[in-house]
């Protein structure tokens, strides 16, 4: 890996630690009046109204480890996953941002942990036949999760177009012929040069030669 995928995979990691953040604050405070239970308050983080999001930022955490692990083709193809999935959750995260709040879904959300109608709703649901007051929007949480999209979309479209060179494993055999075809070019522009005349020799090629370089 070369500095460019290194701090484009860094950004990816970044950028999922920021979105799991985000995921994992508060989106929503929710008034709900109950007319058995009477008011009270409901909060709904990021990772409960987008799951989605909650995956992305884990995606991007796994994309940058892999990132660092695999060779060329596998860190750009992990790059255009890890892009993709950024774009989703960042869009996701700003329709939030921008939009309103969805009474009916957050109504769902809150009371899928309930019974069927008719039962008290559990610790940190509502009842089914309970009714929203006000819902108030936290923004911190989802900006978070935009700004976490945004650099992970940005590191990985930096792997993507600079995915880096993998280093060289060639066998024994392409080892040499490399380091002979380097003498070979060296004997030939400094035929005079001690080191590469014994670097000839320790390779086995007679620098005297006169094909040698040719």
């Amino acid at each position: 890996m070369n500095t460019a995928n290194r701090v484009g995979a860094l950004l990816v990691g970044v950028g999922g630690a920021l979105t799991w953040v985000g995921a994992r604050m508060d989106w929503f405070t929710v008034e709900v009046f109950d007319d058995r239970a009477g008011a009270s308050t409901a909060t709904v983080d990021g990772s409960t109204w987008s799951t989605e999001i909650a995956a992305v930022s884990l995606l991007l955490i796994v994309a940058m480890v892999a990132m660092f692990a695999l060779r060329r083709f596998g860190r750009r193809l992990v790059g255009m996953v890890a892009a993709l999935g950024a774009v989703g959750a960042g869009a996701s995260a700003l329709q939030t941002l921008m939009g309103d709040p969805d009474q009916s879904r957050l109504h769902t959300l809150l009371s899928a942990g309930s019974a069927e109608q008719g039962s008290a709703a559990s610790e940190g649901t509502i009842a089914a036949w309970a009714e929203i007051t006000q819902v108030q929007q936290h923004s911190t949480g989802i900006v978070l999760a935009v700004a976490g999209a945004v650099l992970g979309l940005l590191g990985a479209l930096l792997v993507v177009a600079r995915p880096g060179v993998d280093s060289a494993q060639l066998n024994k055999y392409e080892t040499e012929a490399v380091r002979r075809e380097k003498l070979d070019e060296d004997l030939a522009a400094r035929p005079d040069s001690g080191r590469v005349m014994w670097d000839a020799l320790d390779s086995g090629i007679d620098p005297t030669d006169d094909e040698v370089g040719r």
